[in-house]
């Protein structure tokens, strides 16, 4: 896997990195004036084994190989470590980053601080909030100072903050270093407020021209622009004044934009960031009222939010809402599809289970009296319920827990549902596979290169000799086997989901081998792991996970739900396995053995043979 936080593609030599580390000192890892946020850095290299190595006059331990990776503590700023073998000798200078905000002299606002930082709109009566970061002279409490914001011509008073937990990045679970720390916020204050609806009486806002206390009526079919706070901190009789850098509006319920997807997935969120959870994916055409804006982020009205990049206002349409009734149904050689006649698309979620899977339609009142569901290879009974005033559920229950993907789309205003039954396999004992079509994906290729090994070993190249290994294994089961990539070429993510889309294979295997953020112990970090997102893979990555590390006594580095760009793919199960560490120096030797290579592309083949062998056990038809 490339390196978690910010790797660098090292390329300082020109002859082949493993010919070197038999008669150099060789560092990979840190590059010189490389930045992080991290407490901590590992240092991965190399050098001959007659000898010591030394980072900053400290003797470090070494593999039998030579290959090295401590760690070292870092300070805010610049780090000097002068690494020695011999008479060889490499600077490294390594800059950690200060993340607190940088507070200016005397009396201010630190920069950046104050929120909202963006355009926002909201409805009336929700409430908006506003922060500050606030520098005040030394040896003054923060009780006696006054913060406040003016936004119209009201004024919202902000109050000092107790301390509150830092919680650390999601890539902290990859290190066990995923506890939350003590922060202090002290000067940091913070205030909240609604904008009631424009004909209450309680209002005391002016709304552009329109004064509320005389005999000007709000035009509640319009957004109102209230423009941008103005923030205010005053101590001893001297006040500062600075304006907020967003704009507020509050929107007209009367008349909310409805946004209509563009894109093939519209990536649904639980926030208005990439840093927010992903939800179901959101099909094209679908139609949505938008109840709030931040930045270029679009609230819509069934809670989730989507980038403006992937949508379009269409004027003068109403908030969508549809009814349903009869839902159809017809059986596909390899699936079944579920088609939701509806009068308008609308958003909708998906959640697998152990045994069922469940749509839910948003913005939806059923009229449903009537559905046809034989008897199917793949369901048992379809349920329905209305959950909620616009919001229908429909869980299918299945005849097996293994679920073999999905796929939603809008085939004008109906809602097209398509589970996959389960592969057909061949009866044949020297070839349990055949009937099987699978994708491998070689993690990386071209300019990404990946993870390094300690000699500067690029994990794309690793990972590709690995897949074909495991392919020529695959096939020799009777498998069917489609590969992303043969050779060292650049292929992006999404192009490597769309090969799995297109091929539609029985499951999605992608390679990687495996690093660690900069905070991580290289030293004592190995192991087989694998990835998972979609319940439906989740079988798969336990059981290959559990198979590799008892085959092959493997350290365990564990099994994780990830949102990775390879897991993701709904259409099949897809897993991503890290078969080993490139910085761990001990374990860095297997990875780069063709014998132990060799084991691994047998014992994962192995292991989806028996995969599919204890999950596709036939079922007997019912006695009559």
């Amino acid at each position: 896997m490339k390196k978690l936080l910010g790797i660098v593609v090292l390329s300082y030599f020109l002859t082949p990195f493993v010919a070197l580390a038999e008669s150099s000192l060789v560092v990979v890892f840190p590059r010189t004036n490389y930045q992080t946020s991290a407490e901590k850095i590992f240092f991965l290299g190399t050098a001959p084994t007659d000898g010591q190595v030394f980072i900053n006059g400290k003797p470090i331990g070494r593999s039998q190989a030579g290959h090295f990776s401590p760690s070292f503590p870092l300070q805010v700023g610049e780090n000097l470590f002068t690494v020695r073998y011999q008479n060889q000798e490499l600077q490294i200078k390594v800059i950690r980053l200060d993340t607190q905000p940088k507070l200016p002299q005397g009396l201010a606002f630190a920069t950046g601080s104050l929120t909202p930082a963006s355009d926002i709109a909201r409805l009336p009566g929700e409430l908006i909030c506003f922060s500050a970061l606030a520098k005040l002279p030394e040896g003054v409490a923060p009780p006696n100072a006054s913060v406040s914001v003016k936004l119209a011509n009201q004024t919202v008073a902000l109050f000092p903050q107790p301390q509150q937990a830092q919680l650390p990045t999601n890539l902290a679970a990859l290190t066990g270093r995923n506890q939350p720390t003590a922060q202090s916020t002290a000067g940091k204050y913070e205030g909240c407020t609604t904008v009631p609806q424009p004909d209450t009486n309680i209002l005391s806002f002016i709304y552009g021209n329109n004064i509320i206390s005389g005999a000007v009526v709000p035009d509640v079919t319009q957004e109102v622009d209230l423009g941008k706070p103005q923030f205010q901190l005053t101590l001893n009789g001297k006040t500062i004044t600075q304006p907020g850098t967003g704009k507020i509006q509050i929107l007209s319920p009367a008349q909310l934009p409805v946004a209509e997807v563009t894109v093939d997935s519209g990536v649904a969120r639980t926030g208005p960031s990439t840093d927010y959870s992903r939800l179901t994916p959101l099909p094209l055409g679908t139609r949505a009222a938008v109840t709030g804006r931040e930045g270029e982020w679009l609230r819509l009205d069934y809670g989730a939010w989507i980038n403006s990049k992937e949508t379009r206002i269409l004027p003068g349409a109403v908030p969508p809402r549809t009814i349903i009734r009869s839902v159809g149904y017809r059986q596909l050689p390899n699936a079944t599809e579920m088609a939701f006649p509806l009068q308008v698309p609308v958003p909708v979620s998906v959640q697998q289970g152990k045994d069922n899977f469940t749509l839910t339609l948003y913005n939806t009142t059923a009229q449903t009296d009537i559905i046809r569901l034989d008897d199917d290879p793949l369901i048992s009974r379809l349920d329905w319920q209305q959950v909620a005033p616009g919001q229908v559920q429909y869980t299918f229950n299945l005849k097996k827990a293994q679920q073999w993907g999905y796929k939603l789309r809008y085939d004008g205003t109906t809602l097209v549902l398509a589970l996959r039954h389960p592969p057909v396999i061949g009866r044949n004992r020297q070839k349990p596979l055949s009937g099987i079509k699978i994708v491998l994906d070689p993690g990386h290729g071209g300019k990404e290169s990946g993870a390094e090994g300690p000699t500067g070993y690029l994990e794309k190249d690793v990972n590709l000799m690995v897949s074909k290994l495991l392919r020529d294994d695959l096939v020799k089961l009777g498998a069917t086997v489609v590969m992303t990539r043969e050779d060292d070429r650049d292929l992006s993510l999404v192009e490597r989901q769309e090969i799995i889309k297109k091929e539609v294979p029985a499951i999605a295997v992608s390679i990687h081998h495996n690093s660690l953020p900069d905070d991580g112990d290289a030293e004592k970090t190995k192991g087989f792991a694998a990835f998972w997102y979609q319940p439906q893979a989740h079988s798969l990555a336990i059981f290959l996970h559990n198979y590799v590390v008892k085959k092959l006594r493997k350290p365990s580095y564990g099994v994780f739900w990830d949102n990775l760009a390879l897991t993701r793919p709904a259409i099949a199960p897809s897993v991503l396995l890290e078969l080993g560490f490139m910085s761990n120096p001990d374990e860095f030797e297997e990875v780069v053995n063709p014998e132990e290579q060799k084991k691994k592309a047998k014992a994962i083949a192995e292991g989806i043979t028996q995969w599919f062998t204890t999950v596709r056990k036939p079922t007997k038809p019912p006695e009559l």
